[in-house]
């Protein structure tokens, strides 16, 4: 059998599944103008996979870093409640220390400090998954690793992942 040679410019790898890598949100999916979820929660898991030259030292990025960043923007999310910035059939006004959130007829009141406004047309694992994508593709030892390819998996139960990629 012929031996393996290591190209100059080697691609690996690297993907972290942790237990740690975790938010727990309250939020409700909008199926439709008129169609929407009641108000709970889950206890949803991170993952991510990231594909970037290996340098001189055999390596590309430390895990560390990578379960670093992720650990970082699942804080920003644990114990809040979730609503999405940009759906088509949700609007939100500020009163005071509240949120109103208007869907159909409904009124729907958050406590700012309780609620975090995501950029995103709604709170499914597809759109979290695209948003965390984005957040994490903007840290900056992320970016300095030069990666060709990110990918962000959401769970939201066991068995139940939506994934988000980015390549260059």
């Amino acid at each position: 059998m012929s031996e393996i040679k290591s190209p100059q410019n080697r691609l690996s790898t690297i993907s972290v599944s942790k237990e740690a890598l975790k938010f727990s949100a309250a939020h409700f999916t909008i199926f439709s103008a008129s169609e929407r979820e009641r108000l709970h929660g889950h206890n949803f898991r991170v993952s991510a996979e990231l594909t970037l030259p290996v340098s001189d030292n055999g390596m590309g990025l430390s895990y560390r870093r990578l379960k670093d960043a992720i650990g970082s923007l699942c804080v920003e999310l644990d114990e809040y409640t979730l609503l999405p910035s940009r759906s088509p059939h949700l609007s939100i006004s500020e009163e005071e220390a509240c949120y109103i959130a208007t869907f159909g007829n409904e009124k729907l009141p958050f406590i700012k400090s309780d609620t975090r406004l995501l950029p995103v047309k709604n709170i499914t694992v597809e759109e979290l998954s695209t948003y965390l994508l984005k957040r994490l593709h903007e840290v900056s030892e992320i970016a300095e690793a030069n990666p060709v390819r990110l990918k962000v998996g959401v769970s939201s139960g066991e068995g139940q992942w939506g994934y988000s990629e980015w390549s260059a």
